[in-house]
């Protein structure tokens, strides 16, 4: 009875435990953890990195995570694709959270704002936000309007009252002339070590690794998914660098006129449609490029190569059609945000495309024919009317060598008078106008060619 006795507490607190263990483990069960979305800020902020962080947030909303940790290290990059990520933190449904690591510069630091909470790691930095105009490769760049530094210094101010931060302070990482006290003098930017910004309340709290980011989260239990960009988000980022899109434009705007210039070879006409498809469909995929401007690049080729190749001269075609590739393929480039000085920087790189594939274009036709490629393609063997090949009526011959007078005028092709006779004519290259003497100097296909005839002082000179 004694052993009896002691047996019983001892079998009723096993049965307890193993209650307490196999409930405590079905609750586990069916409770899920905690999910959270981390995602890499990293290099220079472009217009790419937009979509990817909209997907990352998008994601993570449908997946029902905790929050979404940027993890940022970054000197800066375009405004326009940094006002995009600010839109984007600030209607987030879901936390989220700017891990600064090591640098939040510039355009990164508006997206760091923008997060519902900002944790820096120790020696981290953030401020210097002041807009600069990117100059040409290898030149410094320069400083931007007063009328832009307002307008990015509003941004900040309006980010950093959202989030409940020091407005002051967010405007002065962006205006010099924005001086606080103990703080920074006026002609200075502010930048904050992590000491400072903890002080001053730009940040919510220290960290130096993800872990204890997600310590002071209390999420330290998380399912954390990394999110990183698809090979698409990657491509477009790649398509839409300055210098690629640049080299786009150029080679797409030759192609297309070196296809207008020689028709029927093909390979120039799909290079240049290729380069073009590239370039809106990653600027499409950025919200840049819509079908108005698809539309307005395809009218100016069409001018432009009419200017070129049919219209002699240069004239209203021809200044119409480099507008409208201005204004086309200029606004494929302007994101929202974008200040006067970064709409022009972007006409002056469409001017430079548009200007080198005029350039080589005209190069390319003059001098491709002598080019060993070139003389494999075009055939020069001529065909000569006394061989037996005739392609033009044979009794437009008899004008060969005739002079007329010009019943209309000829803007290049009009109507002439030979012999009485009215003759469907086209000039050799200059506006002729009526009643002016006239003079047959070729017969081209069907064509009667004809230029001004000569005075008679100059046939005695000659």
């Amino acid at each position: 009875m004694l052993t009896q006795t002691r047996l019983h507490p001892f079998l009723s607190a096993l049965v307890i435990y193993l209650s307490v263990f196999m409930l405590v483990s079905v609750i586990q069960a069916v409770t899920p953890k905690p999910i959270v979305f981390v995602a890499p800020i990293e290099g220079v902020i472009d217009l790419g990195l937009a979509p990817f962080v909209q997907r990352v947030l998008d994601e993570a909303t449908a997946a029902g995570a905790k929050a979404v940790i940027l993890e940022i290290n970054t000197f800066g990059g375009r405004v326009d694709a940094a006002v995009l990520i600010r839109d984007a933190l600030l209607e987030s449904k879901i936390p989220t959270v700017a891990f600064i690591n090591k640098r939040a510069i510039s355009a990164g630091a508006l997206i760091s704002l923008a997060s519902g909470k900002i944790v820096m790691a120790e020696g981290s930095t953030i401020g210097a936000a002041t807009p600069v105009q990117i100059g040409l490769p290898g030149t410094p760049a320069q400083p931007v309007e007063e009328k832009t530094v307002s307008y990015m210094r509003k941004e900040f101010r309006a980010t950093a009252e959202q989030r409940n931060r020091p407005p002051l302070i967010a405007e002065a990482m962006v205006d010099a002339d924005v001086e606080i006290p103990d703080l920074i003098e006026k002609s200075k930017l502010l930048t904050l070590t992590t000491k400072e910004a903890l002080q001053v309340n730009i940040a919510d709290f220290q960290a130096n690794s993800l872990e204890a980011v997600l310590q002071s989260l209390n999420l330290v239990d998380a399912e954390i998914y990394y999110a990183s960009e698809t090979w698409a988000e990657s491509l477009v980022r790649f398509l839409t660098h300055p210098v690629v899109s640049s080299l786009l434009m150029t080679v797409g705007i030759l192609g297309i006129m070196l296809e207008m210039r020689v028709p029927g070879f093909g390979v120039p006409g799909a290079l240049g449609l290729m380069c073009l498809a590239l370039f809106f469909w990653g600027h499409g995929l950025v919200q840049l490029a819509g079908l108005e401007e698809f539309l307005l690049v395809g009218l100016g080729l069409i001018l432009v190569g009419l200017e070129i190749f049919a219209i002699p001269g240069f004239g209203m075609a021809g200044i119409l059609g480099i507008l409208s590739l201005m204004g086309g393929l200029g606004l494929s480039l302007i994101g929202t945000g974008a200040s006067w000085d970064s709409m022009l920087s972007a006409l002056g790189q469409v001017a430079l495309s548009i200007l080198v594939a005029i350039i080589a274009a005209l190069i390319l036709v003059r001098y491709f024919p002598r080019l060993p490629f070139g003389k494999r393609l075009i055939l020069e063997t001529n065909l000569q009317a006394q061989e037996g090949y005739e392609s033009s009526p044979a009794e437009n011959h008899r004008w060969l060598g005739k002079q007329g007078v010009a019943v209309s005028d000829l803007r290049p092709s009009g109507i002439a008078r030979f012999d009485g006779e009215r003759v469907d004519v086209v000039s050799d290259g200059t506006f002729i106008d009526a009643g002016q003497q006239l003079e047959v100097v070729r017969i081209d296909g069907n064509r009667v060619v004809v230029r001004l005839a000569p005075l008679p002082s100059e046939k005695d000179h000659a």
